[in-house]
């Protein structure tokens, strides 16, 4: 078999109309089964295991290994866009009576690559306020971070923050930035910590700070929208000149964990990952409005301060249902509020090609426009002159 000969059939094959249909029909096999899963494994379970991979895998309940069973969101996408492509490429030539096919398939192309770059690209976090706070960052709900603070100086603090991922890999920070090396002795991705009992037969979970008045369980994983893990971590801090002991960080922890070292003072926290923004924003007033006689929402919406000292920006805007803030590359959503009426919660998305798919819809619905009206006119021109 010739190397042209290969070649031209692996053209034939991407470029086949036939690879279109299939791509299409399993799309529609994978959308519905990945809706269906969504009850058992919750939306971000399943939109990883099904629209965000090449392969599904499926394994018996309890064992240890698993089987590729159907191609995933990735891999039929790749293949249609690669479809697309190729045969445009050898079908249609560069002729004026071809421009709103190539059009209409332009804006196909840009459709799949915007929700390829959506994905990888795009970052949610939200932003809680009060009434009269006021913050430079947004926190990313189901993903922590160790923050380790110096709060020496009174008047600004010091932070290094720890990922998640790094502190599931059980491994040693620093010192770096660090001013000692932080050993991770335990790390639980889901977890409830509780106050131990004086007549306990378990140990205390760390030998400092709350960790020695406290007890920490694993718990399972969960995806359900309703819930999410709740992350906690035993480290032991250690100095050139020995250890400071062991210490339990976990989101159930309110406060920050003090300690004094090197005539220092520092903090410990497990927190959710912070996003630090060059400007700050305040909430001025939350209004949440409803129809009289209801308890049917008839509208909420925040009232913000804006402030940006590098550039002296200071203005106030109005944020509510289907008129969101878009700042900075980011657009703030009103997500909801707190029961008492006086904290609102703004969903923040940062996605670098939002416009993709609105210059997609545009193209492909102008380009049949073009292709029609071309068309007609040539229809029109040809029995006027018959």
């Amino acid at each position: 078999m010739s190397l042209d000969y290969f070649l031209d059939r692996l053209v034939n094959f991407f470029t086949s109309l036939r690879l279109t249909v299939v791509c299409l029909a399993l799309a529609l096999v994978l959308v519905f089964w990945g809706t269906i899963a969504q009850v058992d494994l919750g939306l971000y379970k399943a939109q990883n295991e099904y629209f965000r991979s090449f392969l599904i895998y499926w394994g018996p309940k309890g064992a240890s290994w698993r089987i590729p069973v159907f191609p995933g969101g990735y891999f039929i996408g790749g293949v249609l866009l690669i479809n697309l492509i190729a045969s445009q490429l050898r079908r249609f030539s560069f002729a004026a009576s071809k421009i709103g096919l190539w059009m209409v398939h332009v804006g196909l192309i840009l459709l799949l690559l915007g929700q390829l770059l959506t994905d990888l690209l795009s970052r949610e976090s939200t932003l809680h306020l009060r009434e009269g706070e006021a913050r430079n960052y947004s926190e990313v709900e189901r993903e922590a971070e160790l923050a380790v603070i110096d709060t020496t100086d009174p008047d600004a603090d010091r932070v290094v923050a720890i990922s998640q991922g790094v502190l599931a890999a059980q491994k040693s920070i620093g010192p770096g930035d660090l001013p000692f090396t932080v050993r991770v002795k335990r790390f639980f991705a889901n977890s409830q910590v509780a106050d131990r009992p004086a007549d306990a037969a378990l140990p205390p979970a760390a030998t400092q700070g709350t960790g020695r008045r406290a007890i920490v369980n694993e718990l399972p994983h969960v995806t359900d929208m309703d819930h999410r893990d709740v992350p906690s971590a035993v480290v032991e801090l250690e100095t050139p000149q020995g250890s400071l002991g062991t210490w339990l960080v976990s989101e159930y922890i309110d406060d920050p964990q003090t300690f004094t070292w090197n005539n220092r003072t520092y903090a410990l926290a497990l927190r959710p990952l912070r996003n630090y923004k060059p400007y700050s924003i305040q909430l001025l007033k939350f209004r949440h409005d409803v129809y009289p006689g209801t308890d049917i929402p008839k509208n909420f919406s925040s009232r913000i301060l804006l402030q940006r000292p590098q550039t002296r920006e200071k203005r106030e805007v109005l944020i509510y249902m289907n008129n969101p803030l878009r700042y900075a590359g980011e657009t703030y959503y009103q997500s909801g509020f707190d029961p008492d009426n006086r904290g609102t919660i703004l969903q923040v998305v940062h996605n670098p090609s939002w416009l993709t798919p609105y210059l997609s819809c545009v193209l492909v619905g102008v380009g049949l426009v073009v292709q029609f009206a071309t068309h007609l006119l040539g229809f029109a021109f040809k029995r006027r002159t018959a």
